[in-house]
């Protein structure tokens, strides 16, 4: 199980990609004009359906088919966000930053890592405001959260009942990685999952999570989009 937890996840998040992905070559290939809706539009609309799809093939297929329940606590969402949740975000943000500079300063050792390489966001040349709009809300509170629930949420919650503690860490955190896709960004994001699933177990609960991640998104979408000189 402690295997084919991470694979599942792995297999459902990719399938939701493909699933999308077949469907605009459908509306392409039936002449269904996508001109008229702009790239942060599509791009926007894409990723919550990716998300969904992620979450709904990861947790309520099992549900469905096998009554494979996930229950709120696994989730860590059996308690509602507190203040403490908060203050706790900034103060393991500084940590993440320090776990990331070390990690990444030793892996610009090895050939294969490339540290000018730029991260695909998939928002590019943005010049309306509702299209800083559309990045901000998928970048830094869609992807946040549905990332939590599928990752400390929902496959962290899983492992912990298989394997150690550490084990489920850093099995979450190497797939965390991998499914970025890029070595720059996966050696980061690995230090952020490493942060992000101790808040979760130190707390109990996911918001503490969610609120990292979305003031470690926020700040990259402000040097990607906002001031990218910078």
């Amino acid at each position: 199980m402690a295997l084919a937890l991470p694979v599942w996840v792995f297999v459902g998040f990719m399938v939701a990609q493909v699933i999308v992905g077949l469907l605009l070559y459908l509306l392409d290939f039936l002449k269904i004009p996508l001109k008229n809706i702009d790239e942060s539009s599509i791009q926007t609309i894409g990723s919550i359906v990716i998300y969904l799809l992620s979450l709904g093939i990861v947790i309520g297929l099992p549900w469905l088919v096998m009554k494979y329940r996930t229950s709120k606590q696994e989730l860590g969402f059996d308690h509602h966000l507190t203040w403490t949740d908060l203050l706790l975000a900034p103060a393991a943000f500084i940590v993440y930053i320090l776990l990331s500079f070390v990690l990444t300063s030793i892996a610009a050792h090895f050939p294969f890592y490339n540290v000018n390489q730029v991260q695909n966001t998939g928002f590019s040349g943005l010049s309306h405001g509702y299209e800083y709009i559309l990045a901000f809300v998928t970048l830094v509170i869609i992807a946040p959260v549905s990332e939590e629930i599928l990752f400390r949420g929902y496959l962290l919650g899983k492992l912990r009942k298989y394997v150690p503690v550490w084990a489920s860490i850093l099995i979450t955190s190497l797939l965390f990685g991998i499914v970025h896709f890029e070595w720059n960004v996966g050696v980061d994001v690995f230090a952020l999952s490493i942060i992000l699933c101790l808040l979760r177990i130190q707390t109990g609960r996911l918001w503490p999570s969610i609120v990292l991640h979305m003031i470690k998104n926020g700040i990259a979408f402000y040097f990607l989009f906002i001031n990218p000189l910078l």
